[in-house]
């Protein structure tokens, strides 16, 4: 399981651009998101940097959390 702490998510069109574009790297990725604490959770075969990157393509800077 994948956890990242993603900044700048406000709003239900930024989880679901998140989440979009998670899918676009992983289609059978489960992902879930905590709007209230910036957190993503995925479950993916998905590389690390790959995830990290379409998540900040998608204009959400993004870092490991614990």
């Amino acid at each position: 399981m994948l956890k990242l702490k993603v900044q700048d998510m406000s709003c239900g069109h930024c989880v679901s651009s998140v989440t979009k574009a998670i899918k676009k790297v992983d289609p059978a990725a489960d992902v879930r998101v905590d709007l209230g604490a910036g957190l993503v959770s995925v479950d993916t075969s998905a590389a690390v940097d790959a995830v990290r990157a379409a998540v900040e393509g998608a204009g959400y800077p993004s870092e490991l959390a614990a």
